[in-house]
C-alpha cells in the first residue's frame, strides 16, 4: 500500500470531507472509491479505443446495445 499526499483548495477539501461524512466513509476510503470510479472509466475508454482500432464496429455496437438495454431495464424498475 502506498501513501499519497495531494494538495487541494481548502473549499474542495471541506466539500470532500462533507461528502465522506454523508456516506459514512473516511477521507481515505472516499478517495479510494473515487479513484476506482475514475480508473474504471479510463479502462472502459481504453477498451473501446482498442475495439475501434481493430475495426470491429459491430462488436462495439453490440456492447453499447447491451449496456443501453441494461440502463433501460434499471430505469423501468
Amino acid at each position: 500500500m502506498s501513501t499519497l499526499t495531494i494538495r487541494l483548495p481548502d473549499d474542495t477539501t471541506e466539500r470532500l470531507r462533507s461528502l465522506a461524512r454523508s456516506r459514512g466513509l473516511s477521507m481515505n476510503k472516499l478517495v479510494e472509491e473515487l479513484s476506482a470510479y475514475a480508473l474504471a472509466a479510463w479502462d472502459t475508454e481504453n477498451h473501446f479505443r482498442t475495439l475501434a482500432a481493430t475495426g470491429d464496429v459491430s462488436q462495439a455496437l453490440s456492447i453499447l446495445d447491451r449496456l443501453d438495454a441494461q440502463v433501460r431495464k434499471k430505469g423501468s424498475a
